[in-house]
């Protein structure tokens, strides 16, 4: 699926990109997902706050 189609109200802190998406149930969650290539980490989140602390707290493997 597009990016643009799973985010809204795009973030950015480094690589990382934190936006709010839908869950499966049709519930608000927020998703933080790294840019880098090859990296492949992504997860989402109850509140903003874990979003934003889980991606400052990201180190990527692929540098």
């Amino acid at each position: 699926m597009p990016l643009h189609l799973i985010f809204r109200k795009l973030r950015t802190v480094g690589q990382i990109t934190i936006g709010t998406g839908l869950e499966r149930n049709g519930q608000m969650t927020y998703i933080a997902a790294c840019g880098a290539h090859n990296c492949g980490w992504s997860s989402d989140y109850a509140t903003y706050a874990a979003a934003e602390i889980a991606a400052r707290g990201h180190r990527c493997p692929v540098r």
